[in-house]
């Protein structure tokens, strides 16, 4: 098997244009060695590296970001699941951060989200008189997801 890929083979190796390759290649993500007639190179071990680039912009991470979190690799040895594991966990929590924040968008496209509108039947209850507002702007339930009381919480217990 050989050990180097063409930027061609890279592309269809990862699913990424190799316009992209370049791209990533330019902003010092990923890194080629040059032949004599200046063809790029890339290590086959650079496909992880193109996998981690898609799969972090997928989960809201910056080009910034991702090029600080590679340049935590080692530059002298091909990363092992270590390195990656290592890499992986300064993001997690972010990640089910942003599953969360799915998960609620999920639920409250039929629900109240807490946004002011109070269009819908169920913000008379979860919502009642725009309260949310006093957690600040927006959809409340998807930023902050404050637990809904009853209008009739507020009443006084004592009548």
């Amino acid at each position: 098997m050989n050990d180097w890929l063409t930027i061609g083979e890279l592309a269809a190796r990862t699913g990424v244009a190799t316009s992209a390759l370049r791209f990533y290649e330019a902003r010092g993500l990923i890194g080629a060695e040059r032949t004599a007639s200046g063809h790029r190179r890339f290590p086959r071990a650079m496909a992880r590296r193109v996998a981690f680039v898609v799969f972090a912009q997928r989960v809201g991470l910056t080009l910034e970001e991702i090029r600080a979190e590679l340049d935590k690799l080692p530059a002298d040895r091909t990363p092992g699941r270590e390195d990656w594991e290592r890499l992986s966990g300064s993001w997690r929590t972010r990640i089910d951060a942003r599953i969360a924040e799915l998960q609620r968008l999920r639920h409250g496209l039929t629900e109240c989200i807490g946004c002011g509108c109070l269009s819908l039947e169920s913000c008379a209850m979860l919502n009642p008189d725009d309260r949310l507002a006093s957690f600040g702007p927006g959809p409340r339930y998807w930023l902050s997801d404050p637990t809904p009381r009853p209008a009739s919480a507020d009443r006084d217990p004592a009548g």
